[in-house]
């Protein structure tokens, strides 16, 4: 077998591998620059008053939304411990005149069954936040017990009886009254570790690359 046919092999090997990590390295830095748009948007959110909930606002938008809750229809999401207690973030539909319901995410309670919901109508303010899908390691859901563990609007909804939109409400707000739901005091912090991703990737092609060099200098037979 002559010299140039032993590279072939290593030498495509090595070009798809550090094609491959090139890509994934690219793909990170998209990521970033996607991340640090979102952050911008969220800080804005942050400091900015919140808007009427409409068609087309951006995930983490600051809104305010106007309906009734149906406590008939409580649901758990998530397991926390605060203090000594151990609870859950309590999700209940918001029905709204001329739209589909809304889930509500109205905060942290030890019991669902026992939280101390405001009758009548009522108006929320809080941030839209995006459903998930489940994960490959993500718990199953509880359906009897109205306890879950994926953020998945519709397919909460459809466990509860009701259609709702395929986003959520995350309430803000202060400390609540003893009983009632203790919601979030700001929108989350998101973290863009994308760079660092993207710098490990081009590190790996640069590793590779410089091992197939030093394989290429070997003395050989």
């Amino acid at each position: 077998m002559t010299a140039r046919k032993r590279l072939l092999v290593p030498a495509l090997s090595t070009a798809v591998m550090v094609a491959i990590l090139l890509t994934l390295g690219a793909w990170q830095v998209q990521r970033r620059e996607w991340k640090r748009g979102l952050l911008d948007a969220m800080a804005a959110a942050e400091h900015n008053p919140p808007v009427p909930l409409a068609t087309g606002l951006p995930p983490f938008s600051k809104v305010s939304v106007t309906g009734h809750l149906r406590a008939d229809l409580a649901a758990g999401y998530g397991a926390e411990v605060r203090g000594n207690a151990l609870g859950t973030q309590l999700l209940v539909p918001l029905e709204r005149a001329g739209a589909p319901a809304l889930l509500a995410d109205l905060g942290w309670v030890a019991d669902p069954a026992r939280a101390v919901l405001p009758p009548g109508e009522v108006t929320l303010t809080g941030y839209i936040r995006p459903g998930e899908h489940p994960g490959w390691f993500a718990a199953t859901d509880n359906i009897a017990r109205r306890a879950f563990y994926t953020f998945d609007p519709p397919a909460i909804g459809a466990a509860l009886g009701v259609a709702v939109e395929p986003y959520a409400l995350v309430v803000l707000g202060d400390s609540a009254p003893p009983g009632a739901p203790d919601p979030a005091r700001h929108l989350p912090d998101v973290a863009n570790n994308h760079l660092q991703y993207a710098i490990t990737w081009f590190s790996l092609a640069a590793v590779l690359l410089a091992v197939f060099t030093l394989y290429l200098g070997r003395p050989r037979p």
